[in-house]
């Protein structure tokens, strides 16, 4: 006998609850930030400038709704003015592993990729 999935935890169904999480990790912007602090705690602005093509504001952002689901921490030296740097948490830690082995892959596999766009494109009819 085959157990249905908990609907609340099932990634396929439309109630699941992981897939805001989901949307905040894999989003162009959230998979670069987890993967860029996974070597490590960086400043703002060394982030920033890691992360190429990304604004303050993007950043600001997914680093408040990263911090908000637990997998990044924000700490604050208390110097004057206050030194603010990010790291991943544990949870991040570890939801970053696979993160970096699909961009690892992509990175890989981008001229096999490339190659095989280049293939389906030339093979298009103006018609279609």
């Amino acid at each position: 006998m085959k157990v249905s999935p908990d609907p609340s935890t099932d990634a396929f169904n439309k109630d699941c609850q992981g897939r805001e999480v989901f949307d905040h990790v894999t989003s162009r912007w959230g998979i670069l930030v987890l993967a860029a602090l996974r070597d490590g705690p960086l400043r703002f602005y060394q982030l920033r400038d890691r992360i190429g093509g990304i604004s303050e504001k993007m950043l600001s952002q997914n680093l408040r709704v990263l911090t908000r689901d637990g997998l990044v921490e924000r700490m604050v030296e208390p110097d004057i003015p206050p030194k603010v740097s990010y790291r991943l948490s544990p949870l991040g830690q570890e939801g970053s592993a696979p993160l970096r082995t699909l961009l690892d892959w992509i990175a890989l596999r981008s001229p096999d990729i490339l190659l095989a766009q280049s293939r389906h494109d030339a093979n298009l009819s103006p018609h279609s």
